[in-house]
């Protein structure tokens, strides 16, 4: 018909293919390219982070990629392996892929029933501190795990205070290895076994053992640096001019390239390094081993786990997993729909976050057929993607294409790449997450704020579960105190002028109540009229209701009016469907202020409605605000 809109189609793909353009199509293969060539070293890193064989994160890069495509909202999202999440499935997947398989299915059931039952709304219940808190620790919990990967340490345990304090304690492990050794037998080197380069090392008195961490730590902190200088070249990097030379065009995107492309290159000079190492005859790294070439099979997930002497059924996985089947959906939501409402912020389109869900959980559900953990939104190669000039979700299919090309044909090149060079491709990853100015912006913005912040940082160096539901909690509980406590102003004169600040509940009652009558029925206090202003009162429940009444009540007994002005109409409706005794209810407050003034003895009311031709008499008139 005529002037009627049509119905926006069920998958969010129909909406944009039927249009798209051959203009768009370079844009997106360059945007599946660039991300396709992060994607793949990160991938390795955070399996290695997740405690799992390396091809898992291969084996999770590539399924929410060809989802997205089909299902997302957000041309800019990609979904895959995460920081965050391979931190998460670290603490509850035990570094078991059939844990961590199983996590990957019942997180995508968990969110797919959330996104089919539209229940987005509960992630607005994790407050900006609370992830804040969580983010931050989490980068620095997920860097100092890699630093035994960049000094070469082996043996150090996973919970974050003991890593610390062994990471400090046999640090001098990798500092030993960098200076000579006092009292080295130079005399046996020519009739050492040890290949030729560690034989040269032990001339200038190194031991060959204590080598390795050394190479480890200087091609860890190499890499790092290489990270650290191609990023800042790609911030300062100025915008490219169609009209300059076509040299300083193609130079700056060779550039451009190189700053984007910057993991996969430092992970390849790396592992170059590495093979040449080994062709010399010795290998002073710690290296990534054997990786299975080809893709994975497509089969359910494991409802079950043999081990030695048995095998674990679904329900002792189940309790395995423990408060981990809440927490990775939820922060995978989190993290998730966060990305693509900053990135449709920034570029100026909307996103649906219910089928943000719907198509986070679907990839999910998918991937654990392909033996994938829990993916979300990655902030970083949303990012990449972004900068790169992509224009519909179809820059995923080349991404998921590369990360397949790369499983089928590339595996066997993996076995040279340093474990040190993945270490900081991760450490590079995580870093900006540390936000530190949230500290001084909430101290300058609202300083209560910093007590769920504080909460959840230091907490989820304990254990990253009771950092967020501790912060979950504080933030629960400062809200429910801001409801239960509203700022009541009272303004004192010829009428006592009662305005609560916020919508009236239960918790709230006694508050109003003690706040009137505490000025109303003060022995110093004038006899006076009440005028309960409730233009800011939105809601109101029974409970809130049968308070008014006693109120209404106590102040008849000594003789005082109380009066309503500026209800909102849901709160008018219940209020007389509440057919209270003594109810009189006006417009405004100078409808109020005539009314009241017409009432025997009361004709000073009049002020209240602008009339008022001589101050007021009471002594005690003031300005009151009830926190």
């Amino acid at each position: 018909m005529p002037g009627s809109r049509c119905p926006l189609p069920a998958l969010p793909v129909l909406r944009w293919l039927p249009r798209y353009s051959r203009a768009w199509l370079p844009l997106d293969v360059l945007a599946g390219l660039a991300v396709g060539l992060t994607a793949v070293p990160q991938a390795l890193a955070y399996a290695e982070l997740a405690g799992l064989p390396l091809q898992y994160g291969l084996y999770s890069s590539f399924m929410g990629c060809f989802v997205y495509c089909l299902l997302g909202t957000a041309k800019d999202v990609t979904l895959g392996p995460t920081a965050i999440m391979s931190l998460l499935v670290s603490s509850y997947a035990f570094h078991q892929p059939a844990y961590a398989v199983l996590l990957a299915f019942l997180s995508g059931c968990i969110q797919l029933a959330m996104g089919l039952l539209r229940l987005g709304f509960l992630l607005d219940f994790i407050s900006c501190p609370v992830i804040k808190g969580f983010t931050s620790a989490a980068s620095i919990t997920i860097s100092f795990n890699q630093v035994k990967n960049i000094l070469g340490l082996q043996g150090i345990p996973r919970q974050f205070f003991l890593q610390l304090y062994e990471t400090l304690r046999r640090i001098g492990e990798t500092r030993s290895a960098l200076l000579p050794i006092p009292g080295a037998d130079f005399s046996a080197v020519t009739q050492s076994p040890c290949p030729p380069l560690c034989g040269a090392l032990r001339r200038f008195g190194w031991h060959c053992c204590a080598s390795c961490r050394a190479g480890d730590a200087v091609l860890g902190l190499s890499c790092l640096a290489a990270l650290a200088g191609l990023r800042a070249m790609k911030s300062h990097l100025p915008q490219a001019v169609p009209t300059a030379p076509l040299a300083v065009r193609i130079s700056h995107l060779i550039v451009w390239i190189c700053a984007t492309a910057r993991n996969a290159l430092v992970v390849l000079f790396a592992g170059l390094v590495a093979y040449s190492f080994q062709v010399m005859g010795c290998q002073p790294f710690r290296l990534t081993g054997s990786i299975p070439q080809g893709l994975p099979p497509f089969r359910p997930p494991p409802f079950s786990l043999a081990v030695p002497n048995g095998t674990v059924p679904f329900p002792s996985m189940l309790q395995d997993m423990g408060v981990g089947l809440a927490v990775v959906p939820l922060m995978g939501l989190l993290e998730s729909v966060a990305i693509a409402k900053a990135f449709a912020s920034q570029n100026g389109y909307r996103i649906d976050p219910s089928q943000e869900l719907l198509a986070l959980g679907v990839a999910n559900v998918l991937g654990s057929f392909v033996s994938s953990y829990p993916i979300t939104g990655s902030f970083g190669r949303t990012a990449v993607n972004a900068q790169s000039g992509v224009c519909t979700p179809a820059g995923g299919l080349v991404t998921g294409a590369l990360v397949l090309l790369s499983l089928a044909y590339l595996t066997s090149l993996f076995y040279y790449i340093p474990k040190a060079a993945l270490a900081a491709v991760i450490i590079s990853a995580v870093v900006p997450m540390f936000d530190a100015g949230i500290f001084r912006r909430l101290w300058r913005v609202q300083r209560l704020d910093l007590v769920p912040l504080c909460v959840t940082f230091l907490l989820c160096f304990w254990e990253v579960q009771y950092g967020i539901v501790a912060g979950v909690l504080v933030s629960g509980l400062l809200l429910l105190h801001s409801i239960a406590r509203p700022p009541i102003k009272v303004s004192e004169g010829a009428v006592l002028l009662v305005q609560p600040g916020s919508s009236l509940h239960f918790p709230a009652v006694e508050h109003l109540r003690n706040s009137v009558c505490s000025r109303a029925l003060a022995a110093a206090s004038p006899a006076r009229p009440v005028l309960l202003d409730c233009s800011h009162v939105s809601s109101i429940d029974y409970t809130a209701v049968l308070g008014l009444a006693e109120l209404l009540q106590e102040l008849h007994r000594h003789g005082l009016p109380l009066a309503f002005c500026a209800l909102q109409e849901p709160v008018l409706q219940v209020l007389l469907s509440a057919d209270l005794e003594g109810f009189q209810h006006f417009p405004s407050r100078e409808e109020a202020g005539e009314a009241l003034a017409a009432l025997p003895g009361w004709e000073r009311c009049r002020e209240l409605g602008g009339s008022r031709t001589e101050p007021p008499t009471s002594p005690a008139q003031s300005t009151g605000l009830i926190q």
